[in-house]
């Protein structure tokens, strides 16, 4: 009876620890086996593969192709177009002088009229009681582009010489030219100031013809030209004063070109959170409530911090922030850059929910190009398509950094409602592109909730 026991128990405890089976080496069909194909292999296996990746290189060839002829020709036209548009800025001319001078220099201007030219108005002197102080607060107010006074006493000044034979006499305080390049110093470099320098050179030169013709008949015109010939051969000049010059060429990199660079880097973040969200499946894990949360407050938090090492990077290369608003002027630009940063940033975390990362370079390009093309001109210039450019978050950040940097107009609180918005409306349609994503996620996973029931 214990034997049998004991037998029992034996045959139990064989029949509890199963003898292991040995492992059997994964064999391959010769024609499945990885890593032993060419290109051209006829296989079955190779033959759909190949033909999958000609179909998703070709489909991409074609999206690149529309990119191009559908958004890039959007920079192009903002670049090749602005020269016909330059008659959309305006500029004053006024005459405090009321003489000879004054009256040469704004019927010249008078007689301009060409869509490459600015537009060019005559203002009446009594409109600047403070005279031309006034005329250049109104340039700095952006009522004007460029101003071009005739100075009190020009053509007195000029009379009184001539009698006194003044071997001193400026001719170049006969007439001002105000401009502000700190405003767009691509506009003023390319169109403006050339165009200004060009058209009081011209009148002075007219202007001396006719003057020295007139001398010429004066008993001491001999005298002159001994003693004062600047009187006879330049008795009008002009000089040309910068009220906000573009005087830090590094400032390029936060109103323009650095603009890209933020842009970029906040899709690199998008791209980071979407990975980190796929890879540990956090984000399957989240009601869809706590993942929009996740989704619309994780990213504002790290901008906060990455548009302060941006921000640092200009202060570390020399870009004078203190200009406008002192110490203040580096944290203003600092909650601009973070401001600008979720604007944009949102705008892809929110794209990137319908368009998946296999499209989102798509609409990278977009939106980079859609950006960019509104700030390297004035607006104005522009072909009137690109009026939507003022409330482009590249634009308002451009305007924030002149005004900091360069004294410019003050639309700071513009600047900021504009970056409010792009936010806002961010954080309208991240949740409704969430929404739909869970739908078809739910969806599918019941789906194979169900197939996996019906194997069993």
């Amino acid at each position: 009876m214990n034997g049998s026991s004991m037998e029992k128990s034996g045959s139990g405890a064989a029949h509890s620890t199963p003898t292991p089976t040995p492992t059997t080496p994964t064999t391959y069909n010769s024609d499945d086996k990885p890593f032993s194909h060419g290109v051209f292999d006829s296989d079955p296996a190779t033959v759909s593969a190949r033909k999958g990746w000609l179909k998703i290189s070709f489909f991409g060839m074609v999206v690149l192709c529309f990119m191009i002829w559908g958004v890039l020709p959007i920079y192009w036209a903002a670049l090749g177009r602005s020269s016909n548009n330059i008659h959309n800025l305006s500029g004053f001319v006024v005459d405090f002088d009321g003489g000879e001078i004054g009256q040469a220099v704004t019927q010249a201007f008078q007689n301009i009229s060409s869509p490459q030219q600015v537009s060019w108005v005559i203002v009446d002197a009594a409109q600047f009681p403070n005279g031309p102080d006034d005329v250049a607060q109104a340039l700095l107010d952006h009522r004007c582009w460029v101003a071009v006074t005739i100075n009190p006493g020009a053509s007195t000044n000029l009379n009184a010489s001539i009698n006194a034979i003044n071997a001193s006499y400026n001719a170049s305080q006969a007439v001002t030219a105000y401009t502000t390049t700190g405003r767009n110093e691509n506009i003023y470099r390319g169109s403006i100031t050339p165009q200004v320098s060009s058209i009081l050179t011209t009148i002075s030169y007219t202007f001396a013809l006719n003057f020295s013709q007139r001398l010429a008949s004066t008993p001491n015109i001999s005298t002159l030209l001994g003693t004062a010939p600047e009187l006879v051969v330049q008795p009008m000049a002009f000089m040309i004063e910068d009220l906000r010059p573009f005087n830090v060429p590094v400032a390029s990199a936060v109103d323009f070109v650095g603009l890209i660079y933020l842009l970029i880097v906040a899709f690199v973040l998008t791209t980071q959170l979407l990975v980190a969200r796929a890879e540990t499946g956090f984000g399957r894990r989240l009601t869809l409530r706590s993942l929009i949360l996740v989704r619309l407050l994780w990213p504002i938090i790290l901008y906060f911090f990455v548009s302060l090492m941006f921000s640092l990077l200009s202060v570390a290369f020399g870009v004078p922030f203190d200009r406008k608003f002192g110490h203040a002027g580096y944290v203003v630009y600092w909650m601009m850059s973070w401001c600008a940063m979720t604007a944009l940033g949102l705008a892809l975390e929110s794209m990137i929910t319908i368009l998946t990362i296999k499209f989102i370079p798509a609409f990278l390009i977009l939106w980079i190009i859609s950006n960019v093309s509104v700030a390297f001109y004035p607006i104005e210039v522009l072909p009137a398509v690109f009026r939507y450019g003022f409330a482009m978050p590249f634009y308002n950040v451009s305007s924030t950094v002149r005004t900091i940097i360069f004294d410019t107009k003050n639309e700071i609180g513009l600047n900021f409602g504009v970056q409010f918005a792009w936010i806002l409306i961010s954080c309208v349609t991240l949740p409704i592109f969430q929404w739909i994503v869970r739908r078809r996620e739910v969806k599918a996973w019941e789906a194979s909730q169900n197939a996996a029931r019906e194997k069993v």
